[in-house]
C-alpha cells in the first residue's frame, strides 16, 4: 500500500479522536475515547492532571491500529490539534508541576498593579482600561503565580496542552503558532511571542525563556520518538507537523479558506470564524487568532458558552429525552429535533440572550443570560428553541460585525461541531442568517484541518488552495424560508439588538449587588 495516509490526533475537551484521512480527505478510519473534561476543587475552577490528555492519545492510536482496513505503513506523517487556551506548568525535566487549568475554569486574580506607563495612559484614553484589567484578571498564569508562587519559582516552561502533547509526541518543548489562543504575552499581529516593550509583558510578568519555541502551521514539530512510539504504536520516526488549536484546523477542515465563506462552529464555545490574510480586529483590542494558514489569521467572534446550553437544557429540562434516548440507545440531543418542530419560528415571541457567561469586550465582562417574551403559551419546547434562535442572533451580530470590520460580504456558510447534527439546528440556522448553509462531508472537521496541513506541510499537496479543494466537500445543504427568514430578521432588528443596551445597566447593578 501506498504511503498516502495521515493520522490526525484530536484532543478536544470530551474526547480524544485518533482520524486517519487519506488524500482525497476520505475519513478511513476513526477512534474516540472519552475523557473527564476536567475536576473542580472549588467553584468555578476546572483542573485536570495533564496525564489523562496524555494517556487519552495513546489509547485512541493504540485502539485505531487494530481496527479492520487500518494499515500502519500507509501513515506518512502525524498532527495534532487540541482544545484552546488549557495551560500546563512544567518543571527543568519537563514534568507538570500541578494540574492543567482548563479554559473552563472561571478563577480570576483581582487586585493585580494597573499596566502603567505610556500604555496605561493610551488604553486610558481609548476607555480600553477595564478591558486590560480583564486580561490581567483572567490569565492563569497571574492566578498561579501569585497564589501559588512556589509553583511559579519551580515552572521552567508554561506551555498550552498542544506543546504539552508535542513534547510527549517528539521530545522538544517546542508548538505551532497556530495553537496560541490563551492569555499569554502572544502578538498576534506579528504572530509571535510579544516584543520586550509589548503592554502584555507588563500585565502577564513572565519571562520568555518559559514559553516554548514556535514554528508556523505545515512546518516540521519533530519526529515521534522511540518512547512516545512504544505509549502510542504510531511508528517510530514519523514527522509530526504543525497544525492549529481545534477551531482554526476546523475552519479550513470545513473548506473555509477564503474570507467571503464563513465557518459556524456549533461547540461548546460557539463561533464564526472567516480566514484573512490582513490583520483585522473584529472588536477593538480583540486579535484575530493565528489560523491553520501560515501568516493567516481567523477572525473569530465567540459565544462562549454556545451549545454547552443545549447540555445545561438537557440536564435541567430534558428527562423525558433522556429517558427516551437511553431505551432507543441514542443520544438526547437526537430526540431535540422533535421539540423544534413543535414550535414556530420566532418561539411565539420567545427572546433568549446567549450571555450564560461573560465576555472581554462584547458583551462586556457584566453580562449576564436574559430570556424576555415569557406568556402563558410558552412551554420547555419554546425555551429550548429560544436557545437554539438566541444562539443563531448572536452568531448573525457576530457575522455583521465581521463584514463591517473587514468590508468583506460573507456569502456562504460552513457549519461545523456537535450541533450542526441536527437538521432542525441547521433549519433554524439558514432561515435566520438568510442563507444556505451546508455541513462538511465529515463531522471530523478540525481532525480534517489537521491532515490538511500534513499533506501541505509534507508536499503532498503543494498548497493550502489544492489540499482544501482536494479534501474538503459539501456535505447537505439548508436552504432558507423567506417567510421565516422575514419573522427572523424583525425579532433580530427590531428586538434583539436592542437588549443589550437595555439590560446594561441592570446588568451592572447586579454585578455591584452581588460580586
Amino acid at each position: 500500500m501506498a504511503k498516502d495516509q495521515i493520522l490526525a490526533i484530536d484532543n478536544g475537551t470530551q474526547s480524544v479522536r485518533a482520524l486517519i484521512f487519506d488524500l482525497k480527505g476520505q475519513l478511513i478510519a476513526k477512534n474516540r475515547v472519552p475523557i473527564q473534561p476536567y475536576y473542580s476543587v472549588k467553584p468555578g475552577w476546572a483542573e485536570q492532571d495533564p496525564d489523562v490528555f496524555w494517556q487519552g492519545v495513546c489509547q485512541a492510536c493504540q485502539e485505531i491500529w487494530a481496527m479492520e482496513g487500518v494499515d500502519k505503513d500507509a501513515i506518512v506523517g502525524v498532527g495534532l490539534t487540541t482544545q484552546r487556551s488549557t495551560l500546563i506548568n512544567l518543571d527543568k525535566n519537563q514534568q507538570p508541576l500541578r494540574p492543567a487549568v482548563v479554559w473552563l475554569d472561571q478563577r480570576r486574580t483581582e487586585g493585580l498593579p494597573p499596566v502603567g506607563g505610556v500604555w496605561g495612559l493610551l488604553f486610558k484614553l481609548a476607555g480600553m482600561s477595564e478591558t486590560v484589567r480583564y486580561f490581567q484578571a483572567e490569565a492563569e498564569a497571574n492566578w498561579i503565580k501569585t497564589h501559588q508562587p512556589e509553583i511559579w519559582k519551580r515552572t521552567d516552561k508554561f506551555v498550552l496542552l498542544s506543546g504539552f502533547l508535542t513534547h510527549k509526541l517528539v521530545g522538544k518543548v517546542i508548538d505551532s503558532i497556530g495553537c496560541q489562543v490563551a492569555y499569554i504575552p502572544f502578538d498576534y499581529k506579528n504572530q509571535d511571542w510579544a516584543k520586550p516593550s509589548d503592554w502584555k509583558w507588563q500585565a502577564i510578568r513572565m519571562d520568555r525563556e518559559q514559553l516554548p519555541d514556535l514554528v508556523p502551521p505545515a512546518q516540521w514539530l519533530g519526529h515521534i520518538t522511540r518512547e512516545a512510539a512504544e505509549a502510542t504504536g504510531i511508528p517510530e520516526g514519523l514527522p509530526l507537523i504543525a497544525t492549529a488549536a481545534d477551531k482554526a484546523t476546523e475552519v479550513i477542515g470545513a473548506g473555509c479558506l477564503e474570507p467571503h465563506i464563513g465557518c459556524l462552529s456549533f461547540g461548546t464555545t460557539a463561533t464564526i470564524n472567516t480566514t484573512h490574510t490582513k490583520y483585522t480586529e473584529v472588536i477593538p483590542l480583540i486579535p484575530p487568532y493565528p489560523a491553520a494558514v501560515p501568516g493567516a489569521y481567523s477572525l473569530e467572534v465567540q459565544i462562549y458558552r454556545g451549545f454547552w446550553m443545549v447540555s445545561w437544557f438537557k440536564e435541567e429540562f430534558g428527562l423525558v429525552e433522556r429517558r427516551e434516548a437511553e431505551k432507543l440507545g441514542v443520544e438526547a440531543e437526537v430526540l431535540f429535533d422533535n421539540l423544534l418542530q413543535t414550535v414556530p419560528a420566532g418561539a411565539e415571541g420567545l427572546m433568549l440572550q446567549p450571555y450564560w457567561s461573560p465576555g472581554l469586550k462584547i458583551p462586556g465582562p457584566e453580562a449576564k443570560g436574559a430570556v424576555i417574551g415569557f406568556g402563558d403559551v410558552h412551554t420547555r419546547a419554546h425555551f429550548y428553541r429560544a436557545i437554539i434562535e438566541g444562539l443563531g442572533y448572536a452568531l448573525l451580530e457576530g457575522m455583521q460585525r465581521t463584514e463591517k470590520r473587514s468590508k468583506i460580504p460573507i456569502t456562504e456558510l460552513r457549519v461545523a461541531g456537535g450541533g450542526s447534527q441536527s437538521p432542525g439546528v441547521m433549519q433554524i440556522t439558514a432561515d435566520i442568517f438568510g442563507l444556505p448553509v451546508t455541513r462538511p462531508h465529515v463531522y471530523e472537521a478540525s481532525g480534517l484541518g489537521a491532515a490538511i496541513d500534513v499533506a501541505v506541510g509534507l508536499g503532498l499537496h503543494p498548497d493550502f488552495n489544492q489540499a482544501v479543494s482536494e479534501m474538503t466537500h459539501l456535505g447537505d445543504t439548508f436552504e432558507p424560508d423567506p417567510h421565516r427568514h422575514k419573522i427572523y430578521t424583525d425579532l433580530y432588528e427590531r428586538v434583539y439588538q436592542h437588549m443589550y443596551k437595555r439590560l446594561q445597566p441592570l446588568y451592572n447593578e447586579i454585578r455591584e449587588i452581588v460580586a
